[in-house]
């Protein structure tokens, strides 16, 4: 290598040896990570520039379809829309380096830049895709799979890129306004590409939609809606004089996701069975395959049920449980679908005021959701616990397809309230339970730090709750 790359000797006629393919591969990485690009005299043809484009794009293929675990299909057009750019970056490299004089010792010519450049790029890409894949795989440091974490990666990259770009530019002998010119060109392609052309040549394959039940909604479905409705808050059993009863309300707005329906039929379960509340437990949930079975869960519909519990119930005495299980946002909306059905997300104001004014004293409310810690503030009071899944920063687990019950709802109501009546109890034992599954299953962005506030009224109601199931 280093013989062909050699300067002549001074006084020499000697003609350098023909560079191969592997040496403007090579000497194109050597700029990539900065370091000087020894091509002096030698100017890159057609061969040379389309194998090391192939084999940039046979990489950048490759590793792109690693991004995408499991079965994959091929987008020829997302393939080919982010190479526009292309196009215009040859404009603009031929229109700056037009009529540069050849300088001995420097690299020269269109052809030459553009080989230089897809081999330069191959050191920041592969760090990018490494570290794209490993977040696809849910293996990414915790330190990085966070917004701020991703973030400064890409800032990062980009910054590689436009060094790149400028070092590039000095080793061709390009100064000022030109060198300015093709390094905020070029930089400026990259940014829009990114912003506006995020088409991907890899696709996550989709199974056929025949496999997964859809909700179909006609006129039949509003009324068997109605019916079900009617028949739920007809269902209704009535409080007892003289004991403080458990009415609950679980809410699953999420369609999307078979956990969220298994969890709230296990929730319901767990305040009947444990709980003696037979009877007095509304289930609202959107799920294609209970829309002629249980109301569907809207914000409208959480209003309605909380107001017709608070009906049957001893507002001042009973205790009102409310479990709540979805995905979770960083703005804290509990997050709602069942396509072609339109429903809103769930707020902790909503909640919050539909409690108040249906006049319901004591209430224990349970958040499984990502950043569901964001409820505790609007929801806490002298008369309220609050348990929720996270904090405000941080993501729950077990909401995927593959899951049974969220790490939330399973250890907390499936595990440890079969064992004692006593929320609070519960809680304390299933936070390290929680904390050693989301070890051992690598969660990527830490703990998820489940948050409790138990109110200083509520707390003898509870207590007193917990005594007389235990004794019977």
């Amino acid at each position: 290598m280093t013989e062909a790359v050699a300067a002549p000797r001074p006084g020499s006629t000697t003609a350098h040896p023909r560079l191969r393919f592997l040496d403007w591969l090579l000497e194109g990485i050597r700029s990539g990570v900065l370091l000087r690009s020894r091509v002096d005299g030698h100017e890159a043809g057609p061969a040379q520039f389309m194998a090391v484009a192939a084999i940039y794009t046979l990489v950048a293929l490759a590793l792109e379809r690693l991004e995408v675990p499991g079965p994959a299909t091929f987008d020829l057009r997302g393939w080919l829309i982010p190479y526009w750019s292309n196009a215009i970056a040859a404009v603009l490299v031929w229109a700056t380096l037009w009529r540069l004089p050849r300088m001995p010792g420097r690299p020269h010519g269109v052809g030459t830049w553009f080989t230089l450049y897809f081999a330069a790029g191959l050191p920041a890409f592969l760090v990018g895709e490494a570290m794209a894949i490993a977040r696809a795989r849910d293996a990414l440091p915790p330190l990085f799979d966070t917004p701020w974490g991703a973030w400064g990666v890409f800032l990062v990259l980009a910054a590689w890129d436009v060094l790149v770009m400028l070092w590039l530019g000095v080793q061709f002998g390009l100064r000022g306004r030109r060198l300015a010119a093709i390094t905020f060109g070029l930089a400026a392609l990259y940014a829009v590409g990114i912003w506006q052309f995020q088409d991907r040549a890899w696709e996550a394959k989709e199974p056929p939609r025949s496999e997964r039940p859809r909700l179909h909604l006609s006129q039949e479905t509003f009324e068997r809606q109605q019916a079900v409705w009617q028949a739920a808050v007809k269902g209704i059993a009535p409080q007892r004089e003289g004991t403080v009863d458990v009415y609950g309300l679980v809410f699953a707005p999420y369609a999307g996701e078979d956990v969220f329906l298994r969890e709230a039929q296990m929730v319901a379960g767990v305040l009947e069975q444990r709980f003696d509340a037979q009877g007095r437990v509304l289930r609202l949930a959107n799920h294609a395959t209970t829309a002629d079975k249980l109301p569907w869960a809207t914000p409208l519909n959480l209003k309605r049920a909380i107001a017709a519990l608070a009906e049957k119930m001893d507002r001042e005495h009973d205790v009102l449980v409310v479990y709540l299980t979805s995905h979770g946002g960083g703005n804290f909306h509990l997050a709602a679908g069942h396509w072609p059905l339109e429903v809103e997300s769930l707020t902790p104001r909503e909640l919050r005021e539909a409690l108040d004014e249906a006049g319901v004293r004591n209430r224990v409310i349970a958040v499984s959701a990502c950043y569901s810690g964001g409820w505790v503030g609007p929801l806490a009071g002298d008369t309220t616990l609050v348990m929720t899944a996270a904090d405000s920063q941080h993501t729950s687990y077990g909401c995927g397809r593959k899951s049974e019950l969220t790490f939330f709802g399973r250890a907390m109501f499936d595990e440890q309230l079969r064992k004692t009546h006593s929320f609070e109890q519960a809680f304390a034992s299933a936070v390290p339970v929680i904390k050693q599954r989301e070890i051992d299953a690598k969660k990527p962005d830490g703990f998820s730090n489940p948050q409790i506030s138990m109110g200083v009224k509520i707390k003898p109601v509870l207590d007193a709750l917990a005594a007389r199931l235990d004794a019977k």
